[in-house]
C-alpha cells in the first residue's frame, strides 16, 4: 500500500487540430478514412473482457452514404445483460477496492492514447459512423473526451481532499466509496465524448458499468472500447452491450443491483426509465442514482442594439453544425423588427455559401442526418411548415435520402410565437424565427421563458449592458448553459461544465466535480483520542 499523498496536476485542455489544407493531420485523417471505408468489422458484445457474439445482427452503414457498410454489430438482450451484470458485480470486488491512483492512471493513459496513437482511428470513426465534419469530429471525439478523462482524474482528487473539521480530542475524516452494484449507462449517437463518458466517468470512481451505446454510434464507440482496453482497464469494469433500448433496458433496470443510471437521450426515453425505476423501487438493494440529460428547444434572443453580423454568424453555426442534432443546437430564434431585415439579407448570403456532402470531402460545412428514423421525423416538421397559413419557409425546406440522409439548411419564419416548430424540439437543421415589435421586448421574454418545456442553452445578444442585465435576470431558469454574446454551442469542460434543468434533465454538469460527486458514496467517520469513561453529564450534579 503507498503511503504518500499523489497531486494531479490541474489539466489543460486538449488542443483542437485544424485540418487546414497542407497540415500534416489532414494527411494521416485523410488516410485512415480509406482504410476504415475499405473494411467491414464485426462489432461483438464485451462481457467481462470477452468478445461475445449473439448471432442477432445488424449492418452499420455511413449515414451520408447508406449503401456503404461499415460493420456487422451483433446485438444484445436479457441472457447477455444477466451475464454481463454477474460480469461487473464479480470485476468489482477488486476494481472497487483498487487504489484510487492506479484507477486515475488508466484513464489518464486514454487521454494520451486519445490524443496520441488513436486520434485519428477516433476521428474517422465518428465521422464515418455519425457524419460528422473533420472539426466537428476533432472537438468531440478527441479533444473533449480527453477532457473528460484527464480532467475527471483531477476533479476527483480534489473531491478526496475535501475532509471535515476535527476539534481537539478527535479525528473527523470522510471516504468517498463508489456505489454498490452497477451504474446503467445509456448513451446518445450524436456526441462520442459524451458515449464514452457516461460508463468512464462512473467507473473512474470504483464503480462498474454496463455501457448500453445507441445502435447509430456504436462503430466509433467500440472503437472506444477497444482504446480503454489497451489503456488497461480491467476485464468486467465497463461491459458493452449494443441492443435496442427494451432488450437492453429493461434487464438492467429490472435488476435489484442497479445502483445509478447515467443517461443521454431522448425525454421519453429518459421519463420511461425513471418510472420503471420506480416501479421497482422495492426490489433494489440501494437508491439508484439518476442522472440525465434530454432534450433541448434552445435559443438566441437579441435585443434592437445587438450587433447583427455577431447574431448572423451565431445562429448559422449554431443551427446548422452538425446538422443542428446537438442537444444544445440554436432551434428557435427571437429578433426585433428593427434588425430584421438586415438579419435577414446577411443570415441569407451565408447560408447560400454553406457546401452539403459526404464527411471525406473536408469543403462541406454540414453532412447527413444520422438514420432515416431522423430523416422522417425532421422533414415532417419541414412538410408542416410548408403546409401552414402561420408559418413559411425563407430559406432552405429542401430534402432527400436517395443516397444519405441528406436535410437543408432551413429557416422558417413563425407568425405565430406558439408555432409548432417553436416549441417543440426537431433536433435537425431547422432554425425557427419569430419576428416581434421592439417595443414588445418584455413580453417576448416572457415568451422565451415559458414557450418551451426545456431549459438546456440559450444565448443573448446585446450591446446595452442594461437590457443584457434584464434578459440575464428574466431568463434565469431558461437554460442551464448561458451564453453572452456568443452561439449557444460548444460547452468545453472545465470551462462551461454542461447541462439543463427543466425537461432537459437534473443538471448534474457533466465536465465538472458535480457529476462525479453522483456516483460516490460518503462514509463520515469519527474518531476519539480520549473516549469518554462516565456516561454522566456534569448537569446532573445538582438537582
Amino acid at each position: 500500500m503507498a503511503n504518500a499523498y499523489f497531486e494531479i496536476r490541474e489539466p489543460k485542455n486538449e488542443p483542437v487540430k485544424s485540418y487546414a489544407p497542407g497540415t500534416p493531420e489532414r494527411k494521416e485523417l485523410k488516410k485512415e478514412l480509406e482504410r476504415q471505408k475499405s473494411q467491414v468489422i464485426e462489432i461483438p458484445a464485451i462481457i467481462g473482457g470477452k468478445e461475445v457474439k449473439t448471432g442477432r445482427t445488424e449492418d452499420v452503414n455511413i449515414p451520408h452514404n447508406h449503401s456503404h457498410k461499415l460493420a456487422t454489430v451483433h446485438l444484445c438482450g436479457e441472457k447477455e445483460v444477466d451475464m454481463a451484470i454477474e460480469s461487473a458485480l464479480e470485476a468489482r470486488k477488486k476494481w472497487a477496492a483498487m487504489p484510487w491512483e492506479h484507477r486515475v492512471s488508466i484513464f489518464k493513459k486514454a487521454a494520451d492514447l486519445l490524443s496520441g496513437p488513436w486520434r485519428y482511428k477516433m476521428n474517422a470513426a465518428t465521422m464515418l459512423g455519425q457524419s460528422k465534419t473533420a472539426y466537428q469530429s476533432e472537438i468531440d471525439a478527441i479533444a473533449e473526451l480527453a477532457d473528460f478523462f484527464r480532467f475527471n482524474a483531477y476533479y476527483l482528487t480534489e473531491i478526496y481532499k475535501d475532509q471535515p473539521y476535527s476539534p481537539d480530542g478527535m479525528w473527523n475524516r470522510s471516504e468517498y466509496r463508489p456505489l454498490e452494484g452497477f451504474v446503467f449507462a445509456v448513451t446518445p449517437f450524436n456526441f462520442s465524448s459524451i458515449a464514452v463518458n457516461l460508463p468512464t466517468a462512473p467507473a473512474l470512481c470504483g464503480n462498474v458499468s454496463l455501457w448500453k451505446p445507441a445502435t447509430t454510434s456504436v462503430y466509433s464507440s467500440y472503437f472506444a472500447m477497444q482504446m480503454l482496453k489497451e489503456a488497461g482497464l480491467p476485464d468486467g469494469v465497463i461491459n458493452f452491450l449494443p441492443g435496442h433500448g427494451a432488450d437492453v433496458g429493461n434487464p438492467a433496470i429490472n435488476s435489484e443491483h442497479l445502483s445509478g443510471l447515467h443517461f443521454t437521450g431522448s425525454t421519453g426515453t429518459f421519463q420511461h426509465l425513471w418510472k420503471s425505476i420506480a416501479d421497482n423501487i422495492k426490489k433494489y438493494r440501494t437508491y439508484p442514482r439518476i442522472v440525465g440529460e434530454t432534450g433541448g428547444k434552445d435559443f438566441i434572443f437579441a435585443h434592437k442594439s445587438a450587433d447583427v453580423d455577431a447574431v448572423v454568424i451565431a445562429a448559422l453555426r449554431a443551427a446548422y453544425e452538425y446538422q443542428g442534432q446537438k442537444c444544445s443546437a440554436a432551434s428557435r430564434m427571437y429578433l426585433p423588427e428593427s434588425i430584421w431585415p438586415e438579419f435577414k439579407k446577411k443570415f441569407t448570403e451565408e447560408v447560400g455559401k454553406i457546401k452539403m456532402g459526404e464527411a471525406e470531402d473536408f469543403r462541406n460545412f454540414m453532412t447527413a442526418v444520422i438514420d432515416q428514423k431522423a430523416f422522417d421525423s425532421i422533414t415532417e416538421y419541414i412538410d408542416y411548415a410548408k403546409e401552414s397559413d402561420d408559418a413559411e419557409i425563407l430559406i432552405g425546406g429542401g430534402y432527400d435520402d436517395s443516397e444519405g440522409y441528406f436535410i437543408e439548411p432551413t429557416l422558417v419564419q413563425a407568425h405565430d410565437p406558439k408555432f409548432k416548430t417553436m416549441e417543440e424540439e426537431i433536433f435537425g437543421p431547422v432554425l425557427t424565427v419569430y419576428v416581434y415589435e421592439d417595443d414588445k421586448f418584455d413580453e417576448t421574454l416572457e415568451l422565451c421563458d415559458t414557450t418551451s418545456p426545456y431549459a438546456l442553452t440559450g444565448a443573448i445578444f446585446s450591446q446595452d449592458r442594461y437590457a443584457l442585465n434584464k434578459m440575464a435576470e428574466y431568463l434565469n431558469q431558461a437554460a442551464g448553459n448561458f451564453y453572452i454574446n456568443d452561439k449557444p454551442t460548444a460547452a468545453v469542460v472545465n470551462q462551461q461544465p454542461f447541462g439543463g434543468a427543466r425537461k432537459s434533465g437534473t443538471n448534474d454538469k457533466a465536465g465538472s466535480a458535480a457529476n462525479l460527486m453522483r456516483w460516490i458514496s460518503v462514509r463520515s467517520i469519527k474518531e476519539s483520542q480520549n473516549p469518554p469513561k462516565d456516561w454522566t453529564y456534569p448537569f446532573m450534579g445538582e438537582k
